[in-house]
Parts: C-alpha cells; sequence; structure tokens
C-alpha cells in the first residue's frame, strides 16, 4: 500500500473513532450490580426507576396501577425453563414491582446449602410473565443474569442471553465478558463489529481490532484514545504491551489490577502475565476450563464451580479421572482417594470400598463436594454390602443424592440420629423425636408447616418467586444460628409444593457443615 493509501486509511478509520465520540463523551458508567464487567460499550444513562413503596404485612400492591402495552414482547420474560419443567407458575411475579424483585434477586447469598442454590438458579431460569411494571426495560433480565454471574453460572448466563436474544449494550456487555471467560472472544468481537449500533470504548476496539489481525487499526486505535483522554495509564500500559510485547521485553511485569475485568484478565494472559483467579470473584474460574491451563488449575477451578453447583458432578468426574496424580498434598490427596474409590466400586470390590469410601468422602467434605460426590456415586454404593464406619457413609452419601427417599427407605437406623434422618427422607417425621436443637427447628416444618405473615401476604398477590426468594434466605440465617429462620423458611417450601427442595435442604442442615 502506499504511503497516500496508508493515510488515506488512517484518516478513514480516525473519522470512524470520532464518529462515536458523543456516544463516548457522554456515557457513564453503566449501572450494573457486577462491578467487575468491562467497560466494553459506551452506554447511554439508564432510565431512573421511580421510588418503590416498601414491602409490609399490610399490603404491598403499588399506590399507582402500573400500565404497559399487552401486545410489546417484554426481555423480562425470557427464560430456559418452562414451567412445565420447574414446576413454577408462569406468573410467578404475580403482583410484584420490578424494582423490588430485582433487589431481591441481586442480595449476596454467601455459603448457601446445595438444595437452596439449585432452587435459586432454577428461579432464575424460569420462563415467567414479566411485572406488570417491567415495560420491556429489561431490569429484571438483566438483574436475574447478573446474579447467575456473581454465582458463577457463566453457561447458564450465556444461555440466558441468548434465549432473549438481541438486546441493548448493557446486553452485549454480558455476552462480551462471557465469550472472555469461556474463550469465545473472537465471536464477541465479530458482533461488535458488525452491529454499528454498538459503540465499543478503546480497550475493546483496540482488543477486538488486534484479534482479527489488523495491528494498524489497533495501534492508530490506541493513539486516538491517548490524545482524547479516553484510555487511562493503566489501560493505556496495558493495550501497549498487548500490541507489541516484544517492545517492552526485559522491563518489569505491570502491576495487577486490584479487581480486573474479564478484558484485562485476557490481556494479562495474552501478554505472558496471567493473573491467578482464585482469589477473582467465581466467574473467572471458567476461564481456568479451557484447554489452555494446566490440569492443576482446571482441577481447582472445577472443583470451585462444582461447590457452587453450577458445572455438573460429571463435569467435576471428567476432570478428576483425566490421568493419575504426580504430586501429593493438598487437591493431589483428594484426587487419589477419589480414584482409588472410584476403581474399588467400578470392580464391585467391597473390601477395597470398604477401605477408600471414609477416605474419599473425608477428603471430599474438607472441599465441601458432599452433595456432587454423592451425586454420583450414592447409586452405585447401594448394591455394595458394607458395615461399620463404611456403611454409615454409605448413608450420608445416599442421603445427600437426589435419589435420598430410596437410600433410606433400605436402612434400618441405627440410632436416634439416624431414625429421624430417615423420617424427613421418607416424610414420615409423626412421632420421631428430635436429636438436636437444629432437629427441633426443622421438624415443626414438617409436622405443621405455617409460613410467616409477610409470606402470606406475597402468595395472596402471586408473588411466588419473592416468597420463595425470601424463604431461601431466612433459612440462610437459620444456617448462621436463627433456628426460626429454618422453620418459616422450611414452611413455605413446603407450603407452596416444593417437598422435595424442603426434604433435601433438612437432610443438608443436619448432614454437611455449613455454619458460616
Amino acid at each position: 500500500m502506499t504511503a497516500r493509501g496508508r493515510a488515506g486509511r488512517a484518516a478513514g478509520f480516525a473519522a470512524l473513532i470520532l464518529a462515536l465520540l458523543p456516544g463516548l463523551a457522554s456515557a457513564q458508567e453503566p449501572l450494573s450490580a457486577i462491578d467487575w464487567l468491562s467497560r466494553s460499550v459506551a452506554t447511554p444513562v439508564a432510565p431512573t426507576l421511580p421510588p418503590e413503596n416498601p414491602v409490609s404485612a399490610g399490603g404491598a400492591l403499588p399506590d399507582d396501577i402500573a400500565v404497559s402495552s399487552i401486545d410489546a414482547p417484554s426481555p423480562d420474560g425470557a427464560g430456559l425453563l418452562a414451567p412445565e419443567v420447574t414446576g413454577l407458575p408462569r406468573d410467578l411475579w404475580g403482583l410484584g414491582r420490578t424494582a423490588e424483585i430485582a433487589a431481591l434477586i441481586a442480595r449476596d447469598r454467601p455459603d448457601t446449602l446445595p438444595a437452596l442454590q439449585g432452587l435459586l438458579i432454577t428461579l432464575l431460569l424460569a420462563e415467567a410473565q414479566p411485572p406488570s411494571d417491567a415495560g420491556g426495560t429489561g431490569v429484571l433480565l438483566l438483574a436475574r443474569i447478573d446474579r447467575l454471574l456473581a454465582l458463577g453460572a457463566v453457561d447458564q448466563a450465556r444461555a440466558l442471553l441468548d434465549a432473549a436474544g438481541p438486546g441493548n449494550a448493557e446486553m452485549f456487555r454480558r455476552s462480551f465478558d462471557v465469550a472472555l471467560l469461556t474463550g469465545d472472544e473472537d465471536a464477541a468481537c465479530e458482533t461488535l463489529r458488525a452491529d454499528p449500533g454498538i459503540a465499543p470504548t478503546f480497550p475493546a476496539r483496540v482488543f477486538c481490532l488486534a484479534r482479527s489481525g489488523d495491528w494498524n487499526a489497533a495501534a492508530l486505535s490506541l493513539r486516538t484514545g491517548q490524545a482524547l483522554g479516553f484510555v487511562t495509564p493503566a489501560e493505556d500500559a496495558l493495550l501497549s504491551r498487548f500490541l507489541d510485547p516484544d517492545l517492552f521485553e526485559g522491563e518489569p511485569p505491570l502491576d495487577p489490577p486490584l479487581r480486573p475485568t474479564p478484558l484485562e484478565w485476557r490481556m494479562f494472559e495474552a501478554i505472558g502475565e496471567p493473573l491467578a483467579t482464585a482469589t477473582l470473584p467465581i466467574a473467572f474460574a471458567h476461564a481456568e476450563l479451557r484447554n489452555v491451563a494446566g490440569w492443576k488449575a482446571q482441577l481447582e477451578a472445577a472443583e470451585r464451580l462444582a461447590r457452587a453447583g453450577v458445572i455438573t458432578p460429571n463435569q467435576m468426574l471428567g476432570y478428576y479421572t483425566e490421568r493419575l496424580p504426580a504430586a501429593s498434598g493438598g487437591i493431589w490427596d483428594r484426587v487419589e482417594a477419589f480414584q482409588a474409590f472410584e476403581a474399588a466400586l467400578a470392580k464391585k470390590d467391597t473390601a477395597g470400598v470398604t477401605r477408600t469410601l471414609p477416605v474419599a468422602y473425608a477428603r471430599m467434605a474438607q472441599a465441601e463436594l458432599e452433595v456432587p460426590f454423592a451425586t454420583l456415586h450414592a447409586g452405585a454404593l447401594r448394591s455394595v454390602p458394607l458395615t461399620g464406619d463404611a456403611a454409615r457413609v454409605a448413608l450420608t452419601v445416599g442421603l445427600l443424592s437426589p435419589d435420598y427417599e430410596a437410600a433410606a427407605r433400605t436402612h434400618v437406623p441405627l440410632d436416634a440420629a439416624e431414625a429421624f434422618l430417615v423420617a424427613l427422607a421418607t416424610g414420615k417425621v409423626e412421632g420421631v423425636a428430635a436429636p438436636d436443637s437444629l432437629a427441633r427447628a426443622i421438624l415443626p416444618a414438617f409436622l405443621a408447616p405455617l409460613p410467616t405473615p409477610e409470606a402470606l401476604v406475597l402468595l395472596e398477590e402471586r408473588r411466588l418467586g419473592e416468597a420463595i426468594l425470601q424463604a431461601i434466605d431466612r433459612i440462610g440465617r437459620g444456617v448462621q444460628g436463627d433456628a426460626r429462620g429454618v422453620t418459616e423458611g422450611l414452611s413455605l417450601l413446603r407450603h407452596v409444593g416444593l417437598e422435595d427442595v424442603a426434604r433435601r435442604t433438612a437432610l443438608e442442615l443436619m448432614l454437611l457443615e455449613r455454619r458460616g
């Protein structure tokens, strides 16, 4: 290309960038519950929602009637799981108000029990009629996607984004980061290039131009961003090394950001300065599942994601059995114990299972992976005749599995604690004594479930989704020592027909060490 051609190309590209500047200059930081999302697009200021009235036992209906077009499609109704699959009604949110529901969804729930975590994810993925005041804004959809991302449910968030269809810049922003975390950044960059309605910020533009192989345009874009003040010094340093790492050979590594975005994380990896994901938000663990990561990094990420209930136990199994551990200590001891138990169980070696099961379960419990372990092995364990400590562990494994009732039906209790667990699993608690204080909090919910007055108000207004979220929170407080919260939360779940979730939650309360 001649010098004149290169100059013309540069001028044309600069003009394209300058055409985007009004949007860039007026854009404010997007409103998001996820503070680590990349600022990949320039987003107009989101509309301010009207102030909301608090929920009270005396009634939670809005003072003014919300009006929306019946024929207008709303992204807030998008979902992956039909009512026939979830068992939840299509009018899950009833007469609730969007801002209140979104705030309840956004609430952090650390150390949630596995059964309740599964219920929460189901609720977030459910197809449901949007609240009457949703108005097609997508506020509730974004709240659900953000909560999935916060839980580490990146694949589920991506599927929900796909189900919602083409969206606004905020939707693309999340899709872009999901793609970065899962290794699909080229497809995301192609979407950005093909949609002129999405105004990328300079770091995102530079990254995508470089990924497409147009290094000259990427460098020009960076220089333009520098000149116009749209690139911070930290972004400038990272982007410069990303575009020409040889130029900085021998220089000390960059200071890592305290809260890297997926875009920053990906570029640090590209320049040979990868950032560990163990201390980053759990969504970053998905990046370690790619083939470019080492086995130990994959194992640690798989454990973290399995513990959160956002990958299947079979996915965890795949990483655990990929090869033989070449070291000892920590995660390697867990993998070795797991593999030894698997081998004995596959051969139906009663002596081998008796020897390896207690060790393997203890190792998995250290990592809070008892439920994935139980889901994988409970069925096969029922056909192995065990005694002593191995039999006790096998009962625990069976009761923590989805087939808990079958495990309980074939077991003869040896003491009051086992009798209570069997009664919970079979739903026949009449006349059974509670062996401890936690059991005394659980028992009333299975004898005479009585939701709180506040929950009953929500149910009268068909606000089942909110009632379930509040029940999850009440049980969470119970895990921290509020026994009444356990009774109230389990009562609500049973009152609305979520019997399986209630039983599994009660069993997990009794069997898992989750006390904060």
